[in-house]
């Protein structure tokens, strides 16, 4: 008998001994199409077993969702999301806002790959790629309406860091924080500020590793009138993209934040 008629033989022996028989393996397909296991698993959760279980709408949940894959770059999840956004009539608008939110976060080439996949999927249903532009603010006032933002979420503490800021960092702490992380944000149109400010902190969270800011941002949804509710439902709608570490990680620093009652 050949070599590998023996390993045959051993397989077959070693089957029936553990009171089983030889059979083909199971298989899955692999493919570009949404038919895996792993799109059954996350179609579940996205599409039945979450929505249950918040108190956000489509609306919301398409938001979050947008923010969090923009800050992961996960480009192709990201456009089955805005299709399904888009066709719940979702306005191209509002979405948009969600990825802009997160520029001064997350950093513009994230968020620019992010509008080039709103953009091809707006033009795959229709809609052209034209957008309203949403900036309100200009050079010479939008350090000053960020101050107005900043200091209504996070209070009169920010004088004080702005005063202490040393020489060589002002620029970075102040000027680039206030003027641009702030004015150039926060002061968009199309989404409100408790919108933003949610969505700062999910897009801080879905970066994993950047636990003080997420405290502070937490606090900030808490100071503009979201709740403790509203920061984990975000992080359960969230949890299938960013895996249980960083969810956790982030569910302490609400906790911290804003402790149970």
């Amino acid at each position: 008998m050949k070599r590998r008629d023996f390993g045959k033989l051993g397989l077959a022996v070693s089957a029936l001994a553990l009171g089983g028989s030889v059979m083909a393996a199971q298989t899955q397909t692999v493919s570009s199409e949404k038919n895996t296991a792993l799109d059954q698993i996350l179609a579940r959760l996205t599409e039945r077993d979450i929505p249950q279980h918040v108190g956000y709408d489509k609306r919301m949940i398409a938001l979050i969702t947008t923010a969090t894959l923009t800050a992961l770059g996960a480009e192709t999840l990201l456009a089955d999301q805005i299709r399904q956004a888009l066709a719940a009539g979702i306005k191209p608008l509002q979405l948009r806002e969600a990825m802009y939110q997160g520029f001064a976060y997350v950093g513009i080439a994230r968020v620019s790959e992010a509008e080039k996949v709103l953009a091809a999927q707006m033009k795959a249903v229709g809609l052209g790629d034209q957008i309203e532009d949403a900036t309100v603010v200009n050079d010479r006032d939008r350090f000053d309406k960020g101050l107005a933002i900043q200091k209504g979420i996070f209070g009169e503490a920010i004088d004080q860091i702005h005063k202490s800021a040393r020489p060589d960092e002002r620029y970075l702490n102040v000027d680039l924080l206030t003027g641009y992380c702030f004015g150039d944000t926060y002061t968009r149109t199309g989404l409100t500020l408790k919108e933003r400010e949610l969505l700062t902190f999910v897009f801080i969270a879905a970066m994993g590793g950047c636990e003080p800011q997420v405290k502070a941002h937490a606090g900030g949804n808490i100071s503009v009138g979201n709740t403790r509710k509203m920061l984990i439902d975000a992080l359960v709608v969230m949890l299938p993209y960013i895996g249980f570490p960083k969810t956790l990680n982030a569910l302490a620093m609400v906790n911290e934040a804003a402790p149970a009652k």
